[in-house]
């Protein structure tokens, strides 16, 4: 599956970006079909797209302790 990431795209930080400018982040923008993720500190590099269900499925991995668990790539 390929995403072209535009300028529409509505980035926000993770709310463990750190203190002083928050630069030591990734960011996410959401779509009905996908999730972009970018490094905050380079933002016009590439970025990662992933299905939303595979990013809930990380998301809630994370959430769980990291165990692993079925992820629908």
């Amino acid at each position: 599956m390929r995403h072209t990431v535009t300028p529409s795209y509505h980035w926000r930080k993770s709310s463990y970006s750190g203190g002083g400018e928050g630069n030591n982040c990734v960011e996410i923008a959401t779509r009905p079909t996908h999730i972009a993720v970018r490094d905050s500190k380079r933002p016009t590099e590439r970025t990662l797209v992933v299905p939303s269900g595979a990013f809930r499925a990380f998301i809630s991995s994370l959430k769980d302790g990291g165990r692993p668990g079925p992820v629908g790539l």
